[in-house]
């Protein structure tokens, strides 16, 4: 696989599923739930931003997929819903085009977010993803961590311009000189192949994602990689799918079709051209731990 096709997709796999929180919007007046309507319809509306791995129009087969499109289908389909309509949004619109009725459901492998948890109802989480190394399949290094990077005076780590890893490396003590910086994935991974990186640090989907599109390179995923911490925790982040929060119904039924379906070899079938793995399985995390302590009615924008 060439540079030039290395490139086109990484244009698509963007931080969106990560981003900060969407601008609040109106709440509209409340409505009937969705499930009823859509139901008798046969059809859901979906709101998308276009993100892979999580979810995006591939235009060679004229359809719309990724992680989320496809586990909607699924569960939507065990409700007597057989039709998804993607709506394509920019990521930063989707949590007001929910409110405004443009869709009735966020497809787009975000974050559960407590600030999020305050304007949208989610279900539970389908993925939850760390940090990850990739590395030449010939490094003779043991760089399981962050910290060994910074124990080893001679290792180097790769990073992306302006990305969240560049503070996890300078909080594990990795000095600037020992910092790669790059523009972008291409030209990181490509950084690694070369040799000007012992590793390079991104999230787990994102180095998943690069080993499904080059196969052929020399390149793998750092095994026990020892993830960093925040406040004293494990840093990680847990996509899922979002609903406004009147559709109590709607909600309820896809998180009980989906505590089914999750981790199920299905389910694991048919995220894996995606990149995920039984390595970002959610376990037992709800969107209520997620989301914390529920907010007050008038706090709800």
């Amino acid at each position: 696989m060439n540079r030039t096709l290395l490139a086109a997709w990484v244009l698509a796999l963007s931080a969106g599923a990560a981003a900060g929180p969407a601008a609040a919007a109106d709440t509209p007046e409340a409505a009937p739930d969705s499930l009823e309507r859509a139901t008798q319809a046969g059809k859901l509306r979906i709101g998308y931003a276009n993100e892979a791995p999580f979810a995006y129009m591939d235009s060679r087969a004229g359809k719309l997929t990724g992680e989320a499109p496809e586990i909607a289908r699924i569960v939507l389909g065990h409700l007597g819903i057989n039709e998804v309509e993607g709506v394509l949004t920019e990521f930063g619109a989707l949590i007001p085009g929910l409110l405004a009725g443009r869709f009735d459901m966020i497809a787009a492998g975000m974050y559960v977010l407590p600030d999020r948890c305050r304007q949208v109802a989610f279900s539970n989480p389908t993925y939850g993803v760390g940090d990850a190394f990739l590395q030449r399949t010939d490094n003779p290094r043991e760089l399981r961590s962050y910290a060994d990077v910074a124990a080893d005076p001679e290792a180097r780590v790769g990073v992306v311009v302006g990305a969240v890893q560049n503070d996890y490396a300078a909080g594990a003590g990795v000095p600037a000189s020992r910092l790669v910086v790059f523009p972008d994935v291409v030209s990181a991974v490509e950084g690694v192949v070369a040799g000007r990186a012992d590793v390079y640090a991104a999230t787990a989907l994102t180095i998943n994602y690069v080993l499904t599109k080059v196969p052929d390179w020399q390149i793998d995923k750092v095994a026990k990689f020892v993830q960093p911490t925040a406040d004293g925790a494990p840093v990680r982040g847990y996509g899922a799918f979002a609903f406004r929060k009147e559709d109590v119904a709607l909600r309820e039924a896809f998180d009980r079709e989906l505590a089914g379906f999750i981790g199920s070899p299905e389910h694991l079938r048919l995220v894996e051209p995606f990149g995920f793995t039984e390595n970002e399985l959610p376990g037992d995390v709800t969107s209520v731990q997620l989301c914390g302590s529920e907010p007050a009615a008038s706090d709800i924008p």
